[in-house]
């Protein structure tokens, strides 16, 4: 399975997962079976609140999920729509997290997941998290 994992910087497995999707710096997509790690620059992290654009973020990769720490209602819609399945990440690394989803440990996020706007802190460590009471997580 190939998985999309918001990152604030590319250390490749070693990455800290970014605590939410769509003002991520960079993406790394992940290949859950050998463990093989792309990195894609968020072309779309500039985005007015609700506007985010997550397919164009990945560019032209495919993808058959998309794992985070949390995401915005109209990123959720998108991906979904596309046939993307997302996934909620407690874990604080990318290996971590891509040995979670062999492992089938990660719930797949619904629309009661899905965050209200872009004034919150998401930080897992260094580059994200969730549970600032803006979220509901």
């Amino acid at each position: 399975m190939k998985l999309c994992i918001p990152v604030e910087q590319d250390k490749g497995l070693e990455s800290a997962v970014y605590g939410h999707f769509g003002s991520a710096p960079v993406f790394l997509v992940v290949d859950t079976e050998t463990l093989a790690c792309q990195a894609i620059v968020n072309t779309d992290q500039h985005h007015a609140h609700g506007m985010c654009h997550p397919l164009k973020a990945i560019g032209s990769v495919q993808v058959d999920g998309v794992v985070v720490g949390g995401i915005g209602m109209g990123a959720l819609t998108k991906l979904n729509a596309s046939g993307v399945r997302v996934f909620q990440s407690p874990f604080a690394t990318v290996r971590e997290t891509a040995e979670a989803m062999k492992q089938n440990k990660l719930a797949e996020f619904d629309a009661t997941h899905a965050c209200g706007g872009h004034g919150h802190q998401h930080h897992h460590g260094p580059g994200g998290g969730h549970g600032d009471g803006n979220c509901g997580h």
